[in-house]
């Protein structure tokens, strides 16, 4: 794949307040963006395609073994990157993702303690090539999140989770923003959202400034 879009992805454990700022973030990119044509294309994992938010459901709501559920996360992956995040790139698009391959290694990995191992192969099976070009990863401590999550809708079968499955998925987030800081920034989300999103205006600049479109 010949690829001229860029790739963007949100990360962080549930109630960490990623979601809250993707529609920012897209909106102030369409804006310098759609004067050379390009759109911001927004997704989700799992889903983003029509398989994949039926498989969705089953994931989010549905007990099973681990490495059941590793495998459909990046069954889903696939179909997602084949028939939307591919596409979109070589168009020269830009994607903006909530979750990628760096949850699978959080929640399967971290949280459930499946092998990483197992997820590096996963990895360079399903995606060998491919790589966000910016991960903004929204930390926030776990008595944080949990109040966060006790305030809103019914919760899936990840969000019921208990306090260690959380820690072990933050620290797994933390050690993949470790291992990759050229891709990683780090958002304390503990801050305002006005405190937040006047980082996320530096980081959409200093992005567009890397690709002479600002």
């Amino acid at each position: 794949m010949k690829s001229t879009g860029k790739f963007i992805t949100f990360e962080g454990i549930d109630g960490a307040g990623k979601s809250t700022h993707i529609a920012y973030v897209a909106e102030r990119l369409q804006t310098h963006l759609q004067k050379q044509g390009i759109n911001v294309i927004c997704s989700r994992e799992p889903g983003g395609t029509p398989l994949g938010e039926i498989l969705r459901e089953l994931l989010l709501q549905q007990k099973m073994h681990l490495e059941t559920e590793a495998l459909l996360m990046f069954a889903v992956r696939r179909e997602h990157i084949a028939q939307l995040i591919e596409p979109a790139l070589v168009r020269g698009d830009w994607v903006i993702s909530d979750r990628f391959t760096d949850a699978s290694f959080a929640y399967q990995g971290g949280g459930r303690n499946l092998s990483l191992d197992k997820l590096n192969t996963l990895e360079k099976w399903v995606h060998p090539h491919l790589q966000p070009d910016l991960t903004l990863l929204f930390d926030v401590p776990l008595e944080v999140a949990r109040a966060r999550l006790d305030a809103t809708r019914e919760l899936d079968k990840f969000e019921q989770e208990k306090a260690d499955f959380f820690a072990a998925t933050r620290q797994e987030y933390l050690r993949r923003a470790a291992e990759f800081p050229q891709r990683f920034r780090i958002i304390d989300s503990t801050q305002t959202i006005a405190a937040i999103r006047l980082q996320l205006d530096q980081l959409v600049d200093e992005l567009l400034d890397s690709t002479q479109l600002a």
